[in-house]
């Protein structure tokens, strides 16, 4: 009898485990207060349980008709409410209000909405006329003015006034900053355009600042000149050009170079 005790210990404990998992499935398939299928649902295509019809959303155990307001439309679609305002509408407090486009605007493209047309600006939720000044034209940036002035004239107090090139100079394709720059071989000095004269072993650069020349390899700039750079004994030029350093295993020490 003793060898019979935990057979029947294991099949007491085989039953409440097997109702326990009943118990469990049971909850699992009951999406109601009886587990039925309600009204207006149908079983889930996968898993346990029912999911409202399409139309329908549920309401304590139930599924209960989307109440679709004027001028909407039903999505059906088992997430938000179920159903969204038509075109030219906006959803407010649950309602489609109608939306007012005033004067020089259209519909936005999710049409809940409205833009100002082209040339036109919103000012207290009318789209005024945009006033480009003479010499200037309607841009299409997001930011900033509505409009620019046209190439060879800068913005003043609102106008459009005609850039002054001087001598030696020519209009810049720049939307900021003079609106000109100088020639080639010519730098800006006080709104002047000057000539870059280049001293005997130099070359002309194009930069925007600086002398606008550049000593020859070997020569280095000395008050306006180019002087040729003295390379010490046992030394070589550097790799600017313009000076130089010690050959190993030399080290510089003031103007020579010598051994460690």
């Amino acid at each position: 009898m003793s060898e019979l005790r935990p057979t029947r210990t294991i099949l007491v404990l085989f039953q409440l485990l097997a109702g326990l998992l009943g118990a469990v499935n049971g909850l699992v398939f009951a999406q109601g207060s009886s587990g039925e299928v309600p009204g207006n649902a149908h079983a889930k295509s996968y898993g346990n349980g029912w999911e409202c019809d399409a139309g329908y959303r549920d309401a304590d155990g139930d599924c209960a008709a989307v109440k679709v307001p004027a001028n909407a439309y039903p999505t059906n679609k088992s997430y938000g409410p179920g159903w969204r305002c038509n075109r030219g509408y906006l959803e407010v407090d649950k309602t489609c209000r109608f939306v007012k486009v005033p004067s020089n605007a259209y519909l936005n493209s999710r049409g809940d909405g409205w833009k100002c047309d082209r040339g036109h600006r919103e000012v207290k939720k009318i789209c005024v006329a945009i006033k480009v000044p003479s010499n200037g034209h309607l841009n299409d940036y997001s930011y900033g003015s509505d409009w620019e002035c046209d190439r060879g004239y800068r913005a003043v107090d609102g106008v459009c006034v005609a850039v002054e090139v001087p001598a030696n100079g020519h209009l810049s394709d720049s939307t900021y900053g003079s609106g000109w720059e100088c020639d080639r071989r010519y730098r800006e000095v006080d709104g002047a355009c000057v000539g870059i004269e280049v001293p005997a072993n130099g070359y002309f650069v194009v930069a925007s600042s600086g002398l606008g020349w550049k000593c020859d390899r070997g020569y280095r700039r000395d008050d306006g000149a180019c002087i040729a750079v003295e390379v010490a004994e046992n030394a070589h030029l550097d790799y600017s050009g313009n000076g130089w350093e010690c050959n190993r295993p030399y080290l510089k020490q003031q103007d020579k170079c010598a051994l460690p």
